[in-house]
């Protein structure tokens, strides 16, 4: 029986094939496609009842010390299997954006494989940033393939905590700061991956929204918080993408740690959602026996300790059982999900899915997520560039040249190849444009696991001054001068996070320094998280982020640059313009006192804090300009009131009226004109992204029901809508409003 088909392998040949079709029509095939295939895992009722058969005959066959084998790390990455059984170990890997480097079984020194490369994809910012769930399929479809190439059972991905402050380290690995976007691209990357026979991990459950302290910090949040703004992602990993594992957060919530938190483990991810699949903890993130195993922790991994019997779920968890203070029935439900997780994926099968090596078909997913994700910020008339009639560019910046791949903790990997800024230029321009460059600046800190991020070298004045003036010279005489800076993997970090919002070593000098002679200035931006940039937005005529874009980086930042692709990436989160306007930082508690940190804001998060207090951003949730423009217009419901379990249909027109093809992310938000509780200006409910020609037009449709319009009632413990009046906004980002139109929900008996 295999339970696991790869249907999607095969698009991108497809597309290759039919490349004179209009890339909107293959677009939505492709888009039906992906989301039939989000029942991945709903297996048919008989299907569902060999699984059980199965896996019930296993563990009867079981010993109780075969059952403590494999709910416990026997190495740094796998659990124990049962040969006489034929169980296999069940291999774990990191992996948000690439199977992670191969490394000792016992340690974390490099196994010195040479044939443990992996495709460098685009960070989970950047993905979130193309708003495509079709990309997020194919960058799951990527990952899965590799890990199965690579004899993986289980990649440690995807990463999807909110954004709940700019500074904490893990935010290039997450998708932002809204619910609603991170579950529509959560589900299909899951599905993606788990196609390909292997498991996906979604993680850190929950609220662990900051590095710092995160082995001891406790969170409190509200019940609402909890409900509208951090779980909702999870749920939908969980209901949607049929995710098959979850790994729990370093953190407390409410004073428990999460890898022993009932509430959450249990009441909420396995009985009130149905989750059937294995909680995992992350790597030393278990400090009981009894109360974690009663919670609903199903394996514990680790990294200190050396004797794997040490475990909290290992001889101690043997001997809790035996002295009754743990049912054999709690680890016999621990194994069936092992076991299940193991069958659904085809570990026991002789028909099981061999995988795929990098190629050049990952290369090209990593490629098109990459292009999708490039976000133009501002551009006054100077982008795109003509390299017909330019002489020559000055490039300037560390990032220019610094490959990214290899940094940001667990997430790092061992890129085939990574594709510098630089790198790409020259590819593109060949010598047709000159290109000096410079650095500019370089990077003075070191990151060590203990000391954390040290700078090393704040004195040498006379030095960062040279590596100025020289980026300088040479940008006086360029036509134009391209910047590449921003962030690098000391600071989109694990285990840290950032001091401030500020760029590091002096860049927002050297940005001014180059301004001053020169005002064809590009800032590229490469980070994962937002950057204080008011020094030098004003003067700076064209800003574009561009993340740690993968393996292709360097060839998709100069085709977009260049004009050869039209960005339509649009921010999933806010750019605040200093710190002190994030309302983790305004309303809020960060990062705790006395190893507390109360979540005061609630549910005023990103957006919807500063849509509502009427704070301007720097950019706002969903900005993302175009070489091209677009046409909101004829905004239309069919109908003035909406009823209990009806469906609004809202319609409106997209028309590209620029001269290039182009794709615009049509934002759907929903206003609660008066509610018995607080709740935001508005909220994101839907959106479609869509390319059309020069000239074209389209008709976009969506559709709203009674759940769009619900907020978390504490009272009833549950969602529900209030009648009233509602406003429906469409825009191209939060505070770009192009249409609005207003309907009543009505309650009928």
């Amino acid at each position: 029986m295999n339970l696991s088909k790869n249907r999607f392998v095969d698009s991108y040949s497809f597309i290759s094939s039919f490349r004179l079709f209009s890339f909107a029509l293959i677009q939505a095939l492709l888009l039906a496609l992906a989301y039939n295939s989000l029942n991945a895992y709903n297996l048919s009722p008989q299907d569902e009842e060999n699984v059980k058969t199965k896996v019930e005959n296993l563990i009867s066959q079981l010993t109780l010390d075969e059952k403590i084998s494999m709910v416990h790390a026997n190495s740094k990455f796998t659990i124990a299997g049962v040969e006489r059984l034929g169980i296999p170990e069940w291999k774990m890997s990191d992996g948000p954006h690439g199977v992670r480097e191969e490394i000792s079984r016992d340690s974390w020194d490099p196994a010195g494989w040479d044939n443990d490369y992996s495709t460098y994809l685009p960070v989970g910012t950047a993905l979130a940033s193309t708003w495509n769930p079709e990309l997020a399929y194919q960058f799951g479809v990527v990952l899965g393939r590799e890990a199965r190439a690579r004899e993986k059972d289980v990649i440690l991905g995807p990463g999807i905590n909110v954004m709940r402050t700019p500074l904490c380290g893990r935010n290039f690995e997450y998708m932002g700061e809204d619910p609603y976007l991170i579950s529509q691209m959560v589900a299909p990357y899951i599905i993606g991956v788990q196609e390909q026979d292997v498991v996906a991990c979604v993680k850190h459950y929950a609220l662990n929204n900051q590095e710092y302290e995160r082995f001891r910090v406790n969170v409190e949040a509200d019940e609402r918080a909890l409900r509208e703004i951090y779980l909702p992602g999870f749920k939908a990993a969980v209901q949607e993408g049929g995710v098959l594992s979850v790994m729990t957060a370093y953190n407390k919530f409410r004073g428990k740690w999460c890898s022993e938190n009932k509430y959450l483990l249990t009441d909420i991810l396995k009985d009130e959602w149905g989750f059937k699949g294995v909680t995992i903890s992350d790597w030393d993130g278990t400090h009981s026996t009894v109360d974690a195993a009663l919670a609903g922790l199903d394996i514990e991994m680790g990294t200190k300790r050396d004797n794997y019997d040490d475990y909290y779920f290992a001889d101690a968890l043997k001997e809790a059982v035996e002295n009754g203070q743990v049912p054999v029935e709690v680890i016999d439900d621990k194994v069936r999900r092992i076991l299940t997780a193991m069958i659904k994926s085809n570990v026991l099968s002789d028909d099981r899915y061999d995988g795929e090596f990098i190629s050049e078909r990952n290369f090209e997913t990593a490629r098109k997520v990459a292009e999708e994700a490039v976000v133009l910020l501002k551009n006054d008339d100077v982008l795109p560039l003509d390299k017909t009639s330019l002489k020559s560019i000055a490039v300037i910046g560390e990032n220019a040249a610094l490959e990214q791949a290899s940094g940001g903790g667990s997430s790092a990997i061992k890129a085939k190849y990574e594709i510098t800024p630089l790198e790409g230029l020259k590819n593109l321009l060949g010598d047709e444009v000159e290109i000096n460059y410079a650095q500019g600046y370089k990077s003075t800190t070191t990151f060590d696991w203990e000391g954390g991020v040290v700078d090393t070298s704040k004195s040498e004045v006379d030095f960062r001054a040279n590596m100025r003036n020289e980026a300088v010279e040479i940008a006086k005489d360029a036509d134009y001068v391209l910047m590449f800076v921003g962030l690098n993997h000391h600071f989109d970090l694990e285990s840290v996070d950032r001091p401030d919002m500020k760029l590091p070593y002096e860049q927002d000098k050297l940005i001014n320094e180059i301004l001053k002679v020169n005002k064809n200035v590009v800032v590229v931006l490469v980070s994962g998280s937002p950057v204080d940039m008011t020094m030098w937005v004003d003067d700076a005529p064209a800003i574009v982020q561009g993340w740690y874009a993968g393996s292709e980086a360097g060839n998709v930042f100069a085709d977009v640059l260049f004009g050869n692709v039209n960005p339509s990436g649009k921010l999933p989160f806010t750019f605040p313009k200093k710190l002190e306007d994030s309302p983790a930082h305004k309303l809020g508690d960060y990062p705790g006192e006395d190893l507390t940190v109360n979540y005061n804001e609630g549910i005023f998060v990103g957006y919807r804090y500063f849509d509502t207090y009427n704070v301007e951003p720097q950019f706002a949730f969903g900005h993302g300009l175009s070489y091209t423009t677009f046409d909101f217009s004829n905004i239309s419901l069919n109908k003035e009131t909406l009823t209990k379990d009806d469906n609004l249909e809202v319609k409106l027109i997209l028309k590209n009226t620029g001269n290039r093809r182009g794709g615009e992310v049509v934002q759907l938000y929903i206003e609660d004109v008066e509610a018995s509780v607080d709740r935001p200006k508005k909220e994101l409910k839907a959106y479609q992204k869509i390319f059309l020609e020069p000239g074209e037009e389209k008709e976009v449709t969506f559709m709203v029901n009674e759940e769009m319009l619900s907020f978390y009632d504490t009272e009833k413990s549950d969602f529900t809508a209030e009648p009233g009046n509602f406003i429906i906004h469409i825009g191209s980002a939060s505070d770009d409003i192009k249409l609005s139109a207003d309907f009543n929900y009505v309650i009928t008996q």
